[in-house]
């Protein structure tokens, strides 16, 4: 639940347009008004489809991951499977088929775990963070023609030590296997 602060007001709409097309996402332009200086700025908003990312457990704790070159970094990242929840979808439905095209892997029915906002400074779009449990491969991968993954099961208590290290660092990913540890062990 947001914090409600009586001091701090969002700020007023002035004017929006459209600043950029880029097929996976728009750019907005919002000119809104400081309620404490009455200036008025220029915010650029990168409008994107919520996404999901799936904490798969296989019935002996492993978890599935996958191996993926990422361009904004130029390096191989060690994610969760996901993606872009696609129209008429929700996160549950994405989450099922997101995990079965990346890995192969299909399992019991997705449960909800949260969610966070990507980057709200500049983005208007939600993370869902979803768990499918006793997670088993049961089917071919079916990877877009932008995707070239791996498949990769890492136990369970070696999430931390990997996070901790580097070798996950995708901040998104982080976010949701922290989201996963509270639901599951609580503070």
């Amino acid at each position: 639940m947001p914090i409600k602060n009586p001091e701090l007001t969002p700020w007023p709409l002035k004017g929006s347009r459209c600043a950029g097309d880029y097929k996976i996402f728009k750019v907005r332009s919002d000119r809104r008004t400081s309620p404490r200086t009455g200036d008025e700025h220029e915010f650029f908003v990168i409008e994107s489809v919520d996404w999901c990312n799936v904490v798969a457990l296989t019935p002996d704790h492993q978890l599935v991951m996958i191996e993926q070159y990422r361009q904004g970094t130029n390096l191989i990242e060690l994610e969760l499977p996901g993606g872009m929840i696609d129209p008429g979808e929700g996160p549950l439905e994405t989450a099922g088929r997101e995990l079965r095209e990346e890995t192969g892997y299909a399992g019991d029915t997705p449960e909800t775990v949260g969610f966070v906002y990507a980057n709200p400074a500049i983005m208007n779009n939600k993370v869902h963070t979803i768990v499918i449990r006793n997670a088993v491969k049961q089917h071919d991968i079916q990877l877009d023609a932008g995707e070239d993954l791996l498949t990769r099961l890492v136990l369970l208590e070696e999430i931390p030590k990997l996070i901790d290290n580097g070798t996950i660092s995708h901040s998104l990913m982080v976010a949701a296997l922290c989201r996963f540890q509270i639901a599951e062990n609580g503070c």
